[in-house]
């Protein structure tokens, strides 16, 4: 078989089969793999039209039909499927070449793989994908982590099937190694935020307004022309305006409120947790949706814990409907401005653990066209990266200061609103606390401090002068240096 591919794709599912016509579209020649050839012969069937593919029944075949340094992208299942194709491909690839995995990995397995065929000679490079089936037929956001001189060599194709904002394209080389990966978690795991900030806000208005579905559909119709801007916006006013045929009901009406994860929110719970970074916005989300599929317990509480709370009504005038849709969008744009400033946190954390040199603004940059979290305000988060890269705390720049400001008193109101009326906002009530907790002059971690040297002569540091000390609690309590 004659090497004129410039670049492959082996696992032709969904995701596999439209980055390989994405890729076809865009001028490339594509070899085309998959385990089942009655895929392959069925992309070729589908989509043969669409550009020039070379399709292949053996792995052997297939990486023979890729120009060196050949460029293999492994679009399978996340794990030991992974593991499998790689142990499979890298007996037939020569030095220099370059094996990309563009599924959800979890990164210490993309650090993991990259030592391992560094040492072989090769570039492995842990790309994040984001944008769905569409996004990966239509343009994607591509996070690619993995050596430079790799990205000098695959970075041109994938910048080219990238999504395009302001003929910008929506892909930039993120780091080493598994940096691709974590940044496609942390994006997941904003995601997870943003969702559950959304499915709040409706509630609210559902509760409050004694609305329909698709009058709030028409609520976040009208809230994507303003700074609310998103796909995730847009995707809810259009499930909230769905009917359901069978019933006649609002499609959301008869959805089973038990969401489900995949397993990148929890991942990015628990690495915020080893970083020690406070990613508390998603660490509520997920925790919200693993209460919802907690149905035993969920009967029991049913059952048996009193609300005693009053119903959150709005008055019925015109005036007073307004002003609560109009608390409500606040609320949901300060806790959504929350929610990345604590994920840019997590990312710059591991960075510098990592030795990766992330440039956060350039992820902003990225996440704006393409993704399931791009929104009109990530343009001023890349405004605010490129006023100051180091940037400590994404609230602290002076256009979010002024944004989250402007609606504090309106994200207090709905906080306690939400809290009265026995309505749980997880995500909207401890992403206030987030905001109060890191703008406080002082916290009570003091007492906790002194709970702990009490307990377990774990010491403490003083405000009036350097070192470490500890009280003789059992003693005399006269204090000693640590």
């Amino acid at each position: 078989m004659s090497a004129r591919a410039q670049i492959g794709v082996t696992g032709l599912a969904v995701m596999g089969r439209n980055l390989a016509r994405n890729f076809a579209r865009h001028g490339f020649t594509v070899a085309v793999h998959n385990r089942s050839y009655a895929k392959t012969a069925s992309l070729i069937t589908e989509a043969g039209h669409e550009g020039d593919f070379v399709p292949s029944e053996s792995v052997a075949d297939f990486v023979a039909s890729l120009e060196r340094p050949r460029k293999v992208v492994v679009m399978v299942k996340a794990g030991a499927a992974t593991d499998a194709v790689i142990d499979e491909l890298v007996p037939l690839l020569s030095e220099g070449d370059i094996v990309v995995d563009a599924g959800n990995a979890h990164f210490p397995d993309t650090i993991r793989r990259e030592k391992a065929l560094r040492e072989r000679g090769l570039h492995f490079v842990g790309t994040g994908v984001s944008g769905g089936e569409e996004g990966a037929l239509l343009g994607p956001s591509i996070m690619p982590g993995g050596t430079r001189e790799s990205y000098e060599s695959l970075g041109p194709i994938l910048e080219a099937i990238s999504a395009k904002v302001d003929g910008t394209p929506c892909c930039a080389y993120v780091g080493p190694d598994g940096a691709g990966h974590f940044v496609k978690m942390v994006h997941n795991g904003i995601e997870y935020a943003d969702m559950q900030l959304i499915a709040e806000a409706y509630d609210l208005l559902r509760q409050g307004l004694g609305a329909s579905a698709a009058e709030i559909g028409k609520i976040f119709e009208e809230w994507n022309s303003g700074d609310l801007e998103s796909f995730l916006i847009e995707i809810t006013a259009k499930v909230l305006a769905h009917t359901d045929a069978a019933t006649g009901q609002a499609f959301v009406d008869v959805v089973l409120d038990q969401a489900e994860q995949k397993g990148t929110g929890r991942w990015t719970v628990q690495n915020g947790l080893d970083l020690g970074v406070p990613i508390t916005g998603i660490a509520e989300a997920t925790f919200a949706r693993a209460l919802s599929g907690s149905v035993p317990q969920r009967e029991a509480g049913r059952a048996a814990l009193p609300a005693d709370a009053a119903p959150l009504q709005v008055p019925a005038d015109d005036a007073a409907r307004a002003a609560f849709v109009q608390d409500v969008r606040q609320a949901l744009y300060a806790s959504k401005v929350v929610a990345y400033s604590q994920g840019f946190d997590q990312i710059a954390a591991a960075s510098a653990e990592n030795g990766w040199d992330i440039d956060r603004g350039a992820m902003a940059r990225i996440w704006r066209g393409g993704c399931i979290i791009r929104a009109r305000f990530l343009n001023r988060i890349t405004e605010a990266y490129d006023r100051d890269p180091d940037l400590p705390l994404l609230l602290a720049d002076p256009y979010f200061t002024q944004a989250v400001s402007t609606g504090l008193a309106a994200w207090r109101r709905v906080v306690a609103q939400a809290a009265a009326a026995g309505i749980p906002t997880p995500a909207f009530s401890s992403s206030l606390a987030y905001y109060d907790g890191v703008r406080a002059e002082r916290l009570p971690a003091a007492l906790i401090q002194a709970q702990r040297d009490y307990f377990g002569a774990h010491t403490y540091r003083r405000t009036d002068r350097e070192g470490s000390f500890h009280t003789q609690w059992s003693g005399d309590r006269s204090e000693v240096e640590a």
